[in-house]
Formats: structure tokens, sequence, C-alpha cells
């Protein structure tokens, strides 16, 4: 605990994982990693419209 406590930042967090329930340990898991997604605020690149029939133009040529 000393060690954790010792090593851990906001940068860099430890998380500690009851490993001996390996299907609620997935899920603690799982939970963590979708609050750090959340935490990123991430969004689509804002786009021109002509930025946009250009990508359509190159998604259609590769699907062909």
């Amino acid at each position: 605990e000393e060690c954790i406590g010792a090593t851990t930042t906001r940068q860099a967090p430890w998380y500690i994982v009851p490993a001996d329930d390996k299907q609620n340990a997935r899920l603690f898991v799982s939970q963590i990693i979708l609050d750090e997604f959340k935490e990123l605020k991430m969004s689509y690149p804002k786009t021109t419209p002509a930025r946009r029939r250009e990508l359509l133009a190159i998604r259609q040529k590769l699907s062909e």
C-alpha cells in the first residue's frame, strides 16, 4: 500500500483490483477504462463541406 501510494500520480494512476473473482475483476477494469475515456473529452474533428466531399470521394474509390 505504501509503495502504490508513493508511486501513483494523476498522469499515471495505480488501481487496486481484486483478482480472486475474475468476472468481477474484468468488470472493475472495464469501468476504470470507460471512466478514463470519458475524462479525455474526445470529439470528432471539425471539417468543412469541401473536405467532407473529398473524404466521401476517397471512400467511394476505396470501396470500388
